[in-house]
């Protein structure tokens, strides 16, 4: 009689295997944080770097071997936004917990401090609380203005009438330009010496105009600019939602003899209301972030320095690298609450709706 002694096989997960991705990324961090807590940064670097590698590769073996071709294809879209978007996220967080300037070579972990002196240091609390101030400024007025202009040139462009096709495409051109373009137009446009608006305003007053000798001008300035060039972008998405109302609704509130306004308020709205709750949220994203204009109309002076050009400064003109990825990230935080609240104001109007 004999006797076989069954030896049990190690769990799936310990296997150790070309395909097991879950092995390669529990193996991937545990190696990448002693790397960074040992190495210097770096040797850590390239060590981090080779584990991802690793990852990934696990990952397409596996996919491969269980036919997983699906995640094959967009295995390249993937990569790609990993190493230009999620890498670079994760990298200037790590920065935020470290002393560490752009032009020395020293670097040594302070955990919250950068955070606790933006939010706390007498004057940079004061500097990133006044550019802050004026952030929220140029989003109210910036925002308001787009809305409204874009609003206006949707409802001219929803109805026919001759040449419509070209001035609506002389209308989108501004959205077409680069900001940097836009701002150097502006520039000469409201030059004291010999630009249009201070030769016009010169004739009229007959005194020299400068429109940005003040903060009132130099914000009035800038939030012009700005909504010359967005506000075609609003007229787009409200456009798409006037032109998608069915036409039978308005023939038969025309026989019931309906007002325009009532109409406007019953049938219109309600088409282009989620439109313009989007376009809402994406331009104060984006005019959370100004700065372009700002520094090629201004450069900050006359009090109109913002959130995103005081970053800018703080980390590439004075090299305090680490305390200006703690700036952004404050500011990434206050941009997912506001986003946050106004998806649950957004969503609790559509559930009473």
């Amino acid at each position: 009689m004999t006797s076989t002694t069954a030896t049990a096989a190690p769990p799936a997960f310990m296997s150790v295997s070309p395909d097991n991705w879950r092995l390669a990324l529990v193996a991937g961090i545990v190696v990448s944080i002693v790397a960074i807590l040992v190495l210097p940064a770096a040797a850590s670097f390239w060590v981090v770097g080779i584990m991802v590698a690793l990852i990934a590769a696990a990952s397409a073996i596996n996919a491969y071997r269980r036919r997983y071709y699906g995640g094959l294809l967009v295995a390249p879209a993937i990569a790609v936004l990993f190493v230009m978007n999620i890498f670079p996220l994760l990298w200037s967080l790590g920065l935020s917990f470290f002393a560490y300037q752009s032009n020395q070579q020293s670097i040594r972990f302070v955990g919250l401090n950068n955070y606790i002196k933006v939010l706390t240091n007498e004057l940079a609390a004061k500097d990133n609380w006044d550019a802050l101030t004026n952030t929220a400024l140029f989003v109210v007025l910036t925002v308001s203005a787009q809305m409204v202009i874009g609003f206006l040139l949707a409802l001219l462009f929803a109805k026919q009438f001759p040449l419509r096709k070209y001035l609506l495409i002389l209308v989108l051109t501004p959205m077409m330009l680069s900001v940097v373009a836009a701002g150097v137009f502006f520039t000469y446009y409201y030059d004291p010496t010999f630009g249009i608006l201070s030769y016009v305003m010169g004739e009229i007053t007959g005194n020299q105009f400068i429109l940005m000798d003040n903060k009132a001008g130099a914000v009035g300035g800038i939030v012009f600019a700005d909504a010359w060039m967005w506000s075609p972008f609003v007229m787009l998405l409200v456009l798409a939602g006037l032109v998608s109302v069915p036409k039978y609704l308005y023939e038969a509130a025309a026989i019931d003899r309906v007002s325009g306004w009532r109409q406007f308020w019953t049938i219109t709205f309600p088409y282009i209301r989620g439109l313009l709750m989007l376009a809402l949220l994406f331009r104060t994203i984006e005019a959370f972030k100004i700065a372009d204009l700002v520094i090629l109309l201004t450069k900050g002076g006359n009090d109109t320095m913002t959130i995103s050009y005081h970053l800018i400064r703080i980390a590439n003109e004075q090299n305090k690298t680490s305390e200006g990825a703690a700036i952004s990230y404050v500011m990434l935080f206050m941009v997912i609450v506001l986003t946050n609240l106004y998806l649950y104001l957004a969503n609790r109007r559509s559930h009473g709706a």
